[in-house]
């Protein structure tokens, strides 16, 4: 059952009339971290998963679309119709294996998300185009952590850093040729390397669980975390149960890094 968002804190309430939201509803300049502390959801199915996520208290909903490994979870008119009922509190990211500024911004203005999380290899010149076409869409730029290219991801922060406003590490795996939702961890070394050094706010991915998510925080120091097949069931569908502890274990976990 849907709720109404002034009445229940993290329930749901439709932002507009017109059945989406625009993807400047907050204004998040590059200096600043929309992702402190937070916690992300990828692979969102459909709204009633979408409203267990957010009375779970995650902060981002993740929605991947137009992808070159996986299959879709939901349409993109379905994602649009959840994200336009997302309550303030909660903010959508579309996940896109998209190379090109235009066709990303269009997917972004449709959907009305707050940000895009560019997952796929895509030229500089296209993200410094998306900055300029959409300035107050927060961008993100993937990071893929596998052994040895330590000197590749570094020059991809390099290129990258003047026109996103965070980046987020994830696992290849080489079984299937996949970059995200894989269920596996990495190198947190190189993650933590990359928190350390790259300018940005960092996003952590890569086969996080509620088991391992406060020593994964505790040894990278991100600004955020996010999980996708973490918190799943074997049918694809979240688990209550594991997304409650995911997100309890995770704050604990932020809550102890700033004490020290």
């Amino acid at each position: 059952m849907l709720v109404d968002g002034s009445a229940a804190g993290r329930g749901f309430s439709r932002r507009s009339e017109s059945g989406t939201a625009p993807c400047d509803i907050d204004v998040v300049g590059p200096s600043a971290n929309p992702f402190k502390g937070a916690v992300q959801v990828a692979g969102v199915v459909d709204l009633e998963e979408a409203e267990l996520l957010v009375s779970c208290g995650v902060d981002w909903l993740g929605f991947p679309l137009r992808l070159s490994v996986h299959r879709e979870d939901l349409s993109e008119s379905e994602a649009r119709a959840i994200i336009a009922r997302l309550p303030s509190s909660t903010r959508a990211i579309l996940i896109t294996y998209l190379a090109e500024a235009t066709a990303i911004r269009d997917l972004a203005q449709f959907l009305g998300v707050a940000a895009v999380q560019v997952h796929g290899d895509i030229e500089t010149a296209e993200l410094a185009r998306l900055r300029a076409a959409s300035p107050r869409l927060l961008v993100v730029k993937s990071l893929v952590v596998r052994p040895g290219n330590a000197a590749e991801l570094d020059a991809v922060v390099e290129r990258s850093l003047p026109h996103v406003d965070a980046f987020i590490t994830d696992t290849f795996d080489p079984a299937t040729g996949a970059t995200g939702a894989t269920g596996r961890t990495h190198d947190w070394k190189e993650s933590a390397r990359i928190v350390e050094t790259c300018g940005r706010p960092v996003i952590l991915a890569g086969g996080l669980t509620p088991a391992n998510v406060m020593d994964a925080v505790a040894r990278v120091r991100p600004a955020a975390v996010d999980v996708h097949t973490g918190v799943e069931r074997p049918d694809g569908r979240k688990r209550r149960d594991l997304v409650e502890s995911f997100v309890a274990a995770a704050r604990r976990a932020f809550s102890a890094a700033d004490e020290r």
